[in-house]
């Protein structure tokens, strides 16, 4: 069997290095003292409000005491670990000046407990099933003698790097990372994405393609084995056969995976579904079962939703809008490996006729299942529409939010069953989170934080703020995600 290659190093890399450890940072915010929090991140100054982590109070929608919690330049994506005692954010703009600054924050002490430099940008990072391990993609991590890209693996006790792994050049004996395709021999993977089982045993790393050396194995999913990191066992094992994953949900014993496959939109053939088997040594591809559009999903018992933008693009059946092209979410049933009819044709569908649901356009990368069957659908470089100023009565505003009414009966404000709203307000969707206690959801939009009634598929009348419907008073800046940290 034809061989790739892994190195693991257990100390911490020259490429990156402490800012801070244990100690508290200037800035940071009270001990808590609100029952049901809400973090956001703030990625830019504005006014007298510095970038930062900030605190709502979720339960009442006001905003927290103290000064925002230091996490980098440009905090973004945050990712709560599941015993809830830490939040993992993210700070880096993409540019030659971004801070790629990574954060843990103690959630009990509203504080940062360690940040570190990493080595590159990361859009991905998952947390171990026990909190003790985060998982982070770094796709353009220098890598001496190789092509970029590394998985860094952290331990969020001792907040320290406790291993890299990547592809060196040469061939190492015994070998930890094996293949049985030929093609793989000596690539390192740029991985983009990583995905975590729900024991922790595996962990899914994916290059999903577009981008400097992305498209070096965009077919491939490498399985990581966290429990052979340093150890002269295989650690990861690449399975092809897919086209540009981004993403997969283990199934409740860990024993397969469905893998999202993004095909066109990532710059490869087909959208689909397909099963990773990994009782299998090694682990086997399953049939790919073709869908509309892939790009992102989420599971609710065993149905899939998925959203994405066909390549090319269709028109926006159904719709009233300037738009001229729009995406689609598609309802997958996981027992059967198909696309199902929704609960409720669509009202231009003919009857018996397989139609799509038809979104916003762009590339979708947020979605969250709300209270009341609502599912809540970012994209971002969406088809905007802007109304003119001073904007005539009944001028469409379109952004790049949609929710879709799962319900099978029973209309929820305009919102008819199975029907999409795309409510008024430009932007791009960078946050979703569903407020567990209430019937609400937090929505980044435009870096603005938007409180959705899902009652009604709009903006909540806030008695805090009665002017300004779905805001919080005197929450100012340029917020980029959001997550809650109780419960």
């Amino acid at each position: 069997m034809k061989r790739a290659l892994i190195l693991l190093f257990a100390l911490l890399p020259a490429s990156l290095a402490w800012l801070s450890c244990g100690a508290p940072t200037s800035g940071s915010a009270p001990t808590n003292t609100i029952k049901y929090r809400a973090f956001i991140s703030n990625s830019v100054s504005a006014g007298t409000s510095a970038p930062g982590v900030y605190v709502v109070d979720a339960q009442n929608d006001v905003r927290g005491p103290g000064a925002p919690i230091s996490a980098g330049n440009n905090p973004g994506m945050m990712v709560v670990t599941p015993n809830k005692a830490q939040t993992l954010v993210f700070s880096g703009n993409g540019l030659q000046d971004s801070d790629n600054v990574f954060t843990l924050i103690n959630n009990a002490a509203q504080t940062t407990a360690a940040h570190m430099t990493l080595p590159g940008m990361t859009q991905s990072f998952v947390v171990s099933p026990d909190s003790s391990t985060a998982y982070v993609a770094v796709p353009t991590a220098p890598v001496t003698g190789q092509s970029p890209g590394i998985v860094q693996v952290i331990s969020l006790s001792s907040g320290a790097v406790s291993g890299t792994i990547y592809c060196p050049p040469g061939n190492p004996t015994p070998a930890v990372c094996v293949s049985a395709d030929p093609n793989l021999q000596g690539i390192n993977p740029s991985y983009q994405y990583l995905a975590i089982g729900n024991t922790g045993a595996r962990v899914l790393a994916f290059s999903s393609g577009s981008g400097t050396n992305f498209d070096s194995i965009p077919n491939v999913v490498a399985v990581i084995t966290p429990s052979s990191l340093a150890t002269a066992n295989t650690l990861i094992t690449f399975v092809p056969g897919f086209d540009h994953p981004v993403w997969a949900f283990f199934n409740s014993d860990d024993t397969t995976a469905y893998v999202v496959n993004c095909g066109p939109e990532c710059g490869g053939i087909q959208a689909s579904i397909q099963t990773l088997d990994l009782t299998t040594t090694p682990p086997t591809a399953g049939i790919a079962v073709p869908v509309p559009a892939a790009t992102v999903a989420v599971v609710n018992n065993s149905t899939m939703y998925l959203a994405g933008t066909p390549m090319p693009a269709p028109a926006c059946a159904g719709e009233t809008t300037q738009a001229t092209t729009c995406g689609v979410l598609t309802i997958f049933d996981l027992g059967s490996m198909s696309v199902i009819q929704p609960p409720v044709q669509p009202a231009y569908c003919a009857p018996g006729q397989q139609c799509p649901i038809i979104i916003t356009d762009g590339y979708h990368d947020r979605m969250a299942l709300g209270s009341n069957g609502q599912l809540f659908i970012g994209a971002r470089t969406c088809t905007e529409i802007v109304a003119p100023i001073p904007a005539p009565p009944g001028a469409e505003v379109r952004g790049c939010l949609s929710i879709y009414n799962t319900l099978g009966t029973g209309t929820v404000g305009s919102n008819p069953p199975g029907g999409v709203v795309i409510p008024p307000a430009n932007g791009d969707v960078t946050g979703l989170q569903p407020i567990v206690t209430r019937r609400v959801v937090y929505v980044i939009q435009g870096g603005s934080l938007n409180i959705y009634d899902a009652t009604i598929d709009a903006l909540e009348y806030n008695p805090n703020d009665p002017n300004n419907p779905g805001e919080i008073f005197g929450l100012v800046g340029d917020f980029y995600d959001v997550v809650t940290v109780d419960f």
